[in-house]
């Protein structure tokens, strides 16, 4: 199937990493622009593979190029519904290729070619025949497929936009429908391979965790392959309404997390905060010093309040871990009204990058809009303090009640000067943070400290 393929295709090298020192080019990522999309068409030229703007022997060693992938199919049976989980699967064949790495989805693309399968002669065309076959393999359905890739950045930037246009519609259909309509819910477990533990909910109300998979695409999924990646939970009992916990959904995670967890929060960052994958669009986080929610997506590069950038952020709850304070979502869900609803929705947050706040216009309450800070407002604890107090957040009084509710209980223990500490040495100075924190006991004891700070009055670094 793949003879003129200089580079072997197999499922054993999906899970491939390529690093930056054996890295020939990059397309798309953080540093460039890039999209995917698949469509239903009815005029599609069987076979075709198209390469528009510089081929992998065009390039530079160690450069950055834009890169658009375009697949579209035919077939009797296909549905216009088809179309977001077909291009999932986008992530998976690609990385069947040795030699190429493919990570995200949508609009968020970011591949890799290693030196090793360009000096073997891969090219871009090499790559469309790939996707071109292992879909047929993969959807009987599909009777009739071609491919473009785009590497001119005029045209990948035309192609953006247009594949955005289609994925606000898909997006725009789910939102029609709420959690209460429908008896199923689905399950996705599509990013096993990257993150074996991880079990990704879908339901009206909660994009996939990558945005690229909603509720109907699940469905029709489901129909088409019940033994496939994406499955049927019945909705069934539920535990509580308002965190979106529920006992068939339970079941589902345990069972294909291999017992790692058993209980999942749909709405919350607290308690049992749904597992995060690594393909997340954006990440939730807990602002302990404020009490507070902050928000921050792939795309943007600065440092978040907590002084780490998304990459950490994300390498601290990706993989499959559920980590509480911590959730990886989709954009798509911030626009849900059951929205992280068990912490307060909207209230809670108190910092966004300026870029989803303005995409959010129509979904944010009008009254909380000038509210709450972005990048350009505040970058620190203390800076967002002052912008919460200035606006008058809802979060101040949340966090007068609650220092008035510490009061009460201090003054049943000692003061800090009886138990022998003065209040400098109490004030010290924030040197570590950790969303998890275990430590060494005997016994046979694990202590495990959740949302720990390590605060030091001096800090001391000798030379050996």
């Amino acid at each position: 199937m793949f003879e003129d393929i200089p580079v072997d295709v197999s499922p054993m090298y999906e899970g491939e990493r390529i690093r930056a020192a054996n890295m020939f080019c990059e397309l798309a990522g953080p540093k460039s622009i890039g999209a995917e999309l698949v469509q239903v068409a009815e005029d599609v030229e069987d076979g075709s593979v198209e390469v528009v703007g510089p081929n992998i022997d065009e390039m530079t060693e160690g450069e950055v190029y834009p890169l658009g992938i375009l697949a579209e199919i035919r077939g009797e049976k296909l549905e216009k519904e088809l179309e977001g989980v077909i291009e999932r699967k986008m992530h998976e064949l690609c990385n069947y290729v040795n030699g190429f790495m493919h990570l995200n989805q949508r609009d968020q693309i970011w591949c890799r070619v290693s030196k090793e399968a360009r000096d073997k002669g891969f090219k871009l065309e090499h790559l469309g025949e790939a996707i071109s076959a292992l879909y047929r393999e993969e959807f009987p359905i599909i009777e009739a497929i071609s491919i473009k890739i785009f590497t001119d950045k005029a045209e990948v930037e035309s192609f953006i936009e247009m594949a955005r246009n289609q994925y606000e519609e898909r997006d725009a259909r789910s939102r029609e429908l709420s959690d209460e309509d429908v008896d199923v819910f689905y399950g996705c477990v599509m990013c096993q391979s990257f993150a074996p533990t991880h079990v990704c909910v879908v339901t009206p109300d909660r994009t996939a965790l990558c945005g690229a998979i909603n509720w109907f695409d699940c469905r029709a999924a489901a129909k088409m392959d019940p033994d496939g990646p994406i499955f049927e939970i019945e909705k069934g009992e539920v535990l509580d309404e308002i965190k979106g916990e529920y006992a068939n959904v339970n079941a589902a995670v345990a069972d294909r997390s291999q017992g790692t967890f058993d209980r999942v929060y749909l709405h919350s960052v607290f308690g049992y905060p749904h597992t995060s994958c690594g393909c997340f669009e954006a990440v939730a986080f807990y602002i302990p010093e404020l009490d507070g929610i902050g928000i921050v997506d792939r795309d943007f590069k600065g440092e978040t309040p907590l002084g780490i950038p998304f990459s950490a952020m994300a390498g601290q709850c990706s993989g499959g871990k559920q980590v509480e304070g911590f959730a990886g979502l989709s954009l798509e869900y911030m626009r849900s009204p059951k929205f992280l609803q068990a912490d307060g929705g909207f209230e809670r947050i108190i910092w966004l990058p300026k870029e989803i706040k303005d995409s959010l216009t129509d979904f944010i309450p009008e009254d909380l809009m000038g509210k709450i800070p972005t990048e350009e407002d505040a970058s620190s604890i203390k800076e967002i303090r002052r912008f919460l107090r200035e606006h008058e957040h809802p979060i101040i009084e949340r966090l007068k009640e609650a220092k008035e509710a510490e009061e009460e209980v201090t003054e049943e223990v000692p003061a800090v000067e009886e138990a022998g500490f003065t209040p400098a040495e109490m004030e010290g100075t924030p040197v570590a943070y950790a969303p998890e924190l275990t430590l060494p006991a005997s016994g046979g004891v694990k202590i495990i400290l959740k949302n720990a700070k390590v605060y030091a009055e001096k800090v001391i670094i000798k030379k050996k």
